[in-house]
């Protein structure tokens, strides 16, 4: 007969065993042993592990969910919950700043720096003459060594011939607009707006391809009012909460 959570004669009230693996996996994920990112063992490995139907191992995994300890994605798997990054996006912002105002350790992995032709929507956002060059700085920004956005920062070439060499040293677009002689810039305009992740963009993040991400695109601006640098930011959805307002200030 299927245990119940009716008292026995005499006996105390059993506890389901779908609540004994949620208990026992929310310690695993409360004592470190599986940290944010990280993904669970699947269904049947915890089947074996617990001695249990999968049924039972589906009603745990549903509570983790429902508590906000862990979320599935489809074709991937379940994975334990990032405390989303709050992300101020105003009229300066700073990527390390803003992460280390968040208590997170910021870094970047850098996938291209190249000088190439601009197209017409980069000509029409930093104002160039048809036929310039641009400086294309395309990375992965992490947070505690976590993806949270793929971006694609692009600036006239002219003003900046040596911004990839001091990119390649310090991937900071704060610290190569310090070489080229530019100690303060401003956000002039951004666009947001939320978009399924191709397969690239879902790459570079770790999702799984179609899932919800938020795109940002915007122009920066010297102290002069002239562009100087055009972003597209892709984010991901689940790591990140955008805060419109000023960020914090360059130090």
């Amino acid at each position: 007969m299927v245990a119940t959570d009716r008292k026995t004669r005499g006996g105390p009230k059993r506890v389901p065993m779908w609540k004994t693996i949620y208990q026992s996996l929310s310690a695993d994920i409360a004592e470190g042993r599986y940290g944010p990112g990280d993904k669970l063992p699947t269904e049947a490995r915890l089947s074996t592990r617990f001695g249990v139907n999968r049924h039972t191992v589906r009603r745990a995994i549903a509570e983790l969910s429902e508590a906000g300890l862990t979320h599935s994605r489809r074709g991937s798997g379940v994975f334990v919950t990032h405390a989303p990054t709050l992300y101020p996006i105003g009229r300066r912002v700073r990527f390390h700043q803003n992460l280390l105002a968040a208590g997170q350790a910021p870094g970047k992995h850098i996938l291209a720096l190249e000088t190439r032709s601009a197209d017409a929507r980069e000509i029409q956002a930093l104002v160039l003459e048809p036929g310039s060059l641009v400086q294309v700085f395309e990375g992965v920004s992490l947070g505690d060594g976590v993806a949270i956005s793929y971006f694609t920062s692009i600036f006239p070439a002219a003003r900046f011939p040596d911004i990839l060499t001091e990119l390649e040293q310090t991937p900071s677009v704060t610290h190569g607009f310090r070489m080229a002689g530019i100690d303060d810039y401003t956000r002039i305009w951004t666009q947001l707006n939320a978009i399924r992740a191709d397969a690239i963009q879902a790459g570079h993040l770790r999702l799984t391809e179609g899932a919800p991400i938020l795109r940002s695109r915007g122009v920066n601006a010297d102290p002069d009012g002239v562009p100087i640098e055009f972003g597209t930011t892709y984010f991901a959805g689940d790591r990140v909460t955008l805060s419109l307002g000023e960020g914090p200030e360059q130090s």
